[in-house]
């Protein structure tokens, strides 16, 4: 493993080996969103709730693609907020960058809450809280040891994900095949003749389904982040971005498919248990629900260690382009950026104690900041991929890996991300999340400017130097 030279210094180590970064290619888009929010998007959509997952799927799928393209050329821990520095301006690197990873660190509160709540459904005797703050603290450490161990750490959180996966696929397969004892389940029939068909509440169910699917998949464009710190970035990045289409294929679409085939898309119980609990319980699978907390648990603690890996890693590349304090620059001797590690950490810790502490319209009004931030990275992926490839053209550089169809599928991202956002706009449920992401944007890109802007004072000195 290649690391720094003895001391504290300024350089990630190079640490992570290519399974790891194979497997947390595959971690990224496998959360609790899929084992239990997928639920809720069936509920709400139909059987046709798996159309909102191909085009979701879809989307991610152009936009890694364009993503790799610019992280063979350039692998970088920034990633897209380096690319859009380089591509846009320095004012659209460091807002994206610092909107994501407040994406992030508000997902470290979420996690944590999520598993406390498992863990005291198990353990009573202490409180919901105590439980998120000391996993959020024990996977913090975690990250104060060097790369390759934290690799080592998610490898196998996404080994046990993938298996329950397969596992549940392979069960629900037998299931329809009716190989299983004591199960009737409807099958195919259940897709397009029973409760209303295959699309029983409409196209606007499936957009309104579709917003929620999005963001299921958030997460994927990290690999490009972790595969900076490995020893043959371009490799892993181009294996990883070839490869989402086989994932979200598999993970996504194949358990989905095998859900509303088993479970009614009108079963109450559906939204409140869970997909894969509802569907488990249908083919009498003893113990379903412990099952699916063991693996629920499993799932959020994963992200949560990607969240806090993703977010130091995002506020460390800000810091070395001079767009955070210095100090989070700074990396231990094994390689690891300790200070951003900490920052984002206990950001994210003081969200968790506000979910429980305070009134729940202030950690409502937080989440409601990151609501859109994923189809924002979308959109600066896309724009940054459109505007790099002509800089680099103009420059006669040959490109190794690059996005299909060009120029056509990027415009089609792009065009489809403003829809997208406009139709979020209009409806009431999700307006306030556009407006606060868009606010909070604003804010960032303000703060860049007035902190970039030269006081009268040290200006008038510099003057007098000159």
């Amino acid at each position: 493993m290649t690391m720094p030279t003895s001391g504290a210094g300024d350089s990630l180590a190079q640490g992570f080996k290519t399974r790891h970064i194979t497997m947390l290619s595959i971690a990224g888009i496998i959360g609790a969103g899929l084992f239990v929010g997928s639920g809720h998007a069936i509920a709400s959509a139909g059987p046709a709730a798996i159309l909102a997952y191909v085009m979701a799927g879809a989307l991610v799928v152009l936009v890694m693609r364009m993503l790799g393209e610019m992280a063979v050329a350039n692998p970088d821990t920034g990633s897209f907020s380096t690319y859009a520095d380089q591509a846009i301006g320095r004012w659209a690197g460091y807002t994206i960058g610092w909107l994501y990873w407040w994406f992030w660190v508000l997902v470290i509160p979420i996690e944590a809450i999520a598993a406390g709540n498992v863990l005291n459904h198990w353990l009573p005797m202490f409180d919901s809280w105590v439980y998120a703050l000391g996993i959020t603290v024990a996977l913090t450490a975690t990250n104060f040891f060097s790369v390759s161990k934290y690799g080592e750490f998610e490898f196998w959180f996404a080994m046990l994900k993938v298996i329950a996966i397969v596992a549940f696929i392979v069960l629900g397969a037998a299931g329809l095949a009716h190989l299983l004892p004591n199960v009737e389940v409807s099958g195919l029939s259940q897709l397009t003749q029973a409760h209303g068909g295959f699309m029983p509440n409409g196209w606007t169910a499936i957009i309104g389904a579709l917003l929620t699917t999005m963001f299921s998949f958030v997460g994927t464009e990290a690999v490009t982040i972790a595969a900076a710190e490995s020893r043959d970035p371009e490799r892993n990045i181009t294996r990883a971005t070839r490869s989402v289409i086989w994932r979200i294929s598999v993970f996504y679409l194949l358990s989905i498919f095998m859900i509303i085939s088993i479970v009614p898309w009108n079963d109450p119980l559906l939204p409140v248990q869970g997909s894969y609990q509802r569907a488990l319980e249908i083919m009498n699978i003893p113990y379903a629900k412990a099952l699916v907390d063991m693996v629920v648990l499993v799932a959020v603690a994963s992200c949560l260690n990607s969240s806090i890996y993703i977010s130091s890693r995002m506020v460390f590349s800000l810091a070395k382009r001079g767009d955070a304090p210095s100090l989070i620059q700074r990396t231990s001797s094994a390689g690891v950026p300790r200070a951003a590690v900490v920052a984002s950490t206990l950001i994210g810790m003081l969200a968790t104690v506000v979910n429980f502490f305070a009134p729940k319209a202030v950690f409502d009004f937080l989440l409601a900041t990151s609501g859109s931030i994923a189809l924002l990275v979308y959109l600066v992926i896309a724009v940054s991929q459109l505007r790099s490839r002509a800089q680099r053209q103009k420059r006669g550089e040959t490109i190794a890996f690059g996005m299909w169809l060009f120029p056509w599928l990027t415009w089609l991202v792009i065009a489809f991300v403003v829809f997208a956002l406009g139709v979020m706009f209009n409806m009431p449920e999700h307006r306030m999340e556009v407006t606060a992401t868009l606010a909070l944007a604003a804010l960032i890109v303000a703060l860049g400017v007035f902190t970039r802007r030269p006081q009268p004072a040290l200006a008038t000195a510099r003057q007098a130097i000159g």
